[in-house]
């Protein structure tokens, strides 16, 4: 029996396209979140950024969330004012920070007015100094701090962008495929970090001629390509509530108790200190994966005049990349076997043939590009599983013993490696696809669980608390593992012989201590109830 249409949110298809154009806008942010990360060894190497300097950078695209608390902010204005508004101010706000970061990496700020303020400036700053939290240090880049400023201005825009995204999903799917659409969202938008690494490196080298600030330009492209979907999402959103009658939740006045009632359920914070511990294991590693790699594996480039030099093996290889993503994705959803086994094998031999051109590209970028490859494929089954069966929670405590292995992989099994040209491609490879895995399992498990937390009126403020205790390991960890990095290898001024022992088996603790509270998390929820291992869809 077909479902009776009443209103936007009744018809699956515009259900499903409010939903892309969320993904759509998150896939563009998190293509500019990692925009630098693939050319860490350019940044070095043409603007003077040593390890600490580029973390140091990296990490502050969350210290205003952090430190001035834009995030609570963000969640108060997410349930004051809405979808909508929220959607458009983060999607402005994102744009002026890319614009700003682009400036700063460009080389007409070389030798500016600015480049003069901010090497003589911002070189101490009273308590931030004292408390160690400082965004900028004295010797630090010109060039890093500014874009620094200009990446916290972003992270205020995408941060909220997140939370904004999660409660729209809410909105249009509450009652319905829930999970499956945030897992489908997540795998759509971490897309970005596969285009990131290709992509980044493309235009930053295009013409024979390096340039990092067409990287980052590139970036700003799509970020004003993501302003215009939340535009046409804004259009979508206003209609579904003149259809309801419903108005939007700026009606419906915050109230400071109301995180007393959060911030009191030991439930909540097991699913925030997870969440930090979760997230701080892999999205600081992003920005370092690439060189990571391009210092565990022996890669030789090849000749100048090949095929694999060319840049069009850049163009070819994403569009194969496209095909193991549609096809794999589109596989959970066919009725037919005969069509859904064929669009698997379609996407598993794309992906061989993917990764067999990044071998011979010998890019360290390309390899490590295949990691939310099969998260695309696997979190539509893992969305619709939470969905009908449940086991949330169970879910969680799989994707904590999958990051531990894969850190402690990168940590001690591939350096091993190092000296066979195809054995530690291979070792990489699958490494990667498995942590991309169980990234995985967080959005198709965590974020559907909230609701089952918190009271619907505060659940934009549920969302802020949580991504404001997870910005805490994004601020803090990237500009740990740079620092350890420059504090373990002293003298090395070659970006690709680091080591990266010490940094790997950092992460890998934070997987063990999300697996000892995901555990935990079971029995309270075996104990009070939450329903965390019980199906969405009943």
């Amino acid at each position: 029996m077909t479902e009776q249409i009443k209103t936007l949110r009744d018809s699956a298809a515009m259900r499903w396209s409010a939903l892309l154009l969320l993904a759509l806008a998150m896939f563009c942010s998190y293509i500019f979140m990692d925009i630098l990360s693939p050319i860490k060894d350019l940044m070095q190497e043409y603007r003077g950024w040593d390890s600490t300097a580029f973390g140091t950078m990296q990490g502050s695209e969350v210290f205003l969330n952090v430190f001035v608390f834009f995030l609570i902010f963000a969640g108060i204005i997410l349930d004051k004012m809405g979808v909508r508004f929220t959607a458009l101010l983060s999607g402005a706000v994102m744009l002026v920070g890319a614009i700003i970061k682009w400036y700063a990496v460009s080389d007409a700020f070389i030798g500016s007015g600015l480049d003069v303020w901010f090497t003589n400036h911002l070189n101490y700053i009273p308590l931030f100094d004292e408390l160690g939290v400082s965004p900028f240090y004295e010797g630090m880049p010109a060039s890093a701090k500014f874009a620094a400023v200009g990446f916290m201005i972003f992270g205020c825009g995408v941060e909220m962008a997140g939370i904004t995204v999660s409660r729209g999903i809410v909105k249009w799917f509450k009652g319905r495929e829930m999970a499956l659409a945030m897992g489908s969202e997540m795998a759509l938008a971490r897309l970005g970090v596969a285009t990131c690494m290709i992509f980044s490196p493309f235009f930053a080298k295009l013409g024979g001629q390096v340039d990092v600030s067409r990287s980052v330009a590139f970036g700003v492209v799509l970020l004003c390509i993501a302003l215009i979907m939340t535009i046409v999402y804004f259009f979508m959103d206003k209609k579904l509530d003149s259809q309801t009658g419903e108005a939007e939740e700026k009606d419906d006045p915050f109230k400071v108790s109301d995180l007393g009632k959060i911030l009191t359920d030991s439930g909540f914070w097991l699913v925030a200190l997870l969440c930090v511990l979760y997230y701080s294991a892999i999205f600081p590693f992003q920005k370092y994966a690439v060189n990571m790699l391009q210092c565990n594996l022996s890669l030789v480039e090849p000749n100048a005049d090949s095929f694999w030099a060319s840049s069009s093996v850049t163009i070819v290889q994403y569009v194969i990349m496209l095909i193991v993503a549609a096809a794999g994705f589109a596989s959970n959803f066919q009725k037919k076997k005969s069509m859904q086994y064929g669009l698997l094998a379609l996407s598993v031999a794309s992906l061989g043939i993917y990764c067999y051109m990044g071998y011979m590209r010998q890019s360290a970028e390309a390899i490590f590009a295949v990691f939310p490859l099969l998260a695309v494929l696997i979190t539509p089954i893992l969305g619709s599983y939470v969905d009908h069966k449940g086991k949330a929670a169970s879910m969680l405590v799989l994707g904590s013993l999958l990051l531990i292995a894969c850190h402690l992989t990168f940590a001690f099994i591939l350096p091993l490696a190092k000296g066979s040209a195809v054995g530690g491609v291979a070792i990489a490879y699958i490494t990667i696809l498995v942590l991309g895995a169980s990234f995985s399992l967080v959005p198709a498990s965590l974020w559907p669980s909230v609701p089952k937390l918190v009271d619907a009126k505060v659940i934009g403020s549920a969302y802020a608390l949580i991504f404001w205790i997870q910005n805490i390991g994004l601020w803090l960890f990237p500009m740990l593992i740079g620092k350890i990095l420059d504090n373990t290898n002293p003298g090395i001024t070659d970006p690709t012989q680091y080591n990266y022992t010490t940094p790997l088996v950092m992460l890998a603790s934070l997987g063990v201590a999300a697996l000892l509270l995901g555990l935990l998390l079971k029995v309270l929820d075996k104990k009070k109830g939450y329903g965390l291992e019980q199906p969405n869809i009943k």
